[in-house]
Formats: structure tokens, C-alpha cells, sequence
């Protein structure tokens, strides 16, 4: 039987994200971060948090990675799987849970504002943006 790599007997690390929406001129559309490491477009994303729901949890992680509020949902869109890539630590999957949250406030100051962009896109180039192939199929599916 052949041995399996340290970096992949690791349980895959749970997630939580908000997906940040809101009614453009032209349509959906979806706010993005750059990450903080790897600069990729992402949606905001975070551990669970003990003591809030899921759903509450992305939503705080929106709050503090780009400075939004708003309404989030109660049940996931779906989930994605993303290597996640860390200078100092191997490589570890995530399975992330992804919850609709519709903008009802931008802040011009935010906790994290010195270590990420914050962009709005129409939903498709939004799905274009981001890497994960899961993600991009649950941003180009999304209507609110």
C-alpha cells in the first residue's frame, strides 16, 4: 500500500464564506477581496466561529475582510474546495460553506483595509475573477 503525504492525511479544514451581492445598474453584482497571501480574487472567508452560526460567521468575515454589512442567508449556496497555500505551513484543502449576503452597507474604513482590495463586479466577470472552479460555478449560477 502506498504511504499518503503528511499534507494530505490532514482532515480537510471547514469554512465558512459570504458571497456579497447587491442590484447594479446592469444587474447582480458581486463584491471580491484579494487575499491576503497569494493576492488571488476570493470571496471573504473564515474559520466557523463558536458561539454564531455559520451564516453569522460569514457574514463577520465580511465584515472584517471588506468593510461590508448586510443580509445573509440562512442556508449555504453550496460549498467549494480550495487548496489553501501558506507561507510558513503546508498546503491544507478547505471545504468551504458559501451564504448569500446582500450589501446594505460599504464602510470607507475597515479592520483588514491596509491588507486587501475590494472590487465590484457584474456576477460573470466576478465568476471569471475568482480560481476555484466551484466558486466560479456558484457565482455564475447565483440570482438572487
Amino acid at each position: 500500500m502506498a504511504k499518503t503525504p503528511a499534507s494530505e492525511e490532514r482532515a480537510e479544514r471547514l469554512q465558512v464564506a459570504a458571497l456579497p451581492w447587491r442590484r447594479g445598474p446592469g444587474g447582480v453584482e458581486i463584491l471580491l477581496v484579494t487575499s491576503r497571501e497569494t493576492r488571488r480574487w476570493v470571496t471573504p472567508k473564515g474559520g466557523r466561529m463558536t458561539g454564531k452560526t455559520d451564516a453569522q460567521a460569514a457574514a463577520q468575515e465580511a465584515l472584517e475582510e471588506a468593510g461590508i454589512e448586510g443580509v445573509v442567508g440562512d442556508e449555504p449556496l453550496g460549498t467549494f474546495r480550495y487548496l489553501k497555500i501558506l507561507k510558513r505551513r503546508a498546503p491544507r484543502w478547505c471545504v468551504v460553506a458559501l451564504y448569500d449576503l446582500e450589501v446594505t452597507a460599504e464602510h470607507a474604513e475597515w479592520q483588514e483595509q491596509a491588507e486587501r482590495e475590494r472590487v465590484w463586479l457584474p456576477r460573470d466577470t466576478a465568476a471569471a475573477w475568482v480560481d476555484e472552479p466551484d466558486l466560479k460555478a456558484l457565482i455564475a449560477a447565483f440570482e438572487p
